[in-house]
């Protein structure tokens, strides 16, 4: 089959810092502003804006998954 997209997201986590973003056919689409606490989407001004709705407290979720894995390697 052909692809006609290819999407990616990527979480990441340290003890002091997270990383979550989605990106779209090589595209960054959004990405979680932890610092300014909210979901930040790059987009230029002449299209659509593209957005989703609840993404930012869907990272923090990741980010907290993501510290407690971290911690459960660490400790086995």
């Amino acid at each position: 089959a052909d692809v006609l997209h290819e999407d990616i997201g990527i979480t990441g986590c340290s003890d002091s810092d997270g990383e979550d973003m989605y990106g779209l056919d090589g595209e960054e689409v959004g990405y979680a502003d932890f610092n300014k606490q909210e979901y930040i989407y790059p987009q230029p001004p002449f299209i659509d804006p593209l957005t989703y709705p609840g993404g930012y407290e869907q990272a923090v979720g990741n980010l907290q998954v993501c510290r407690n894995n971290l911690k459960t390697r660490r400790d086995a």
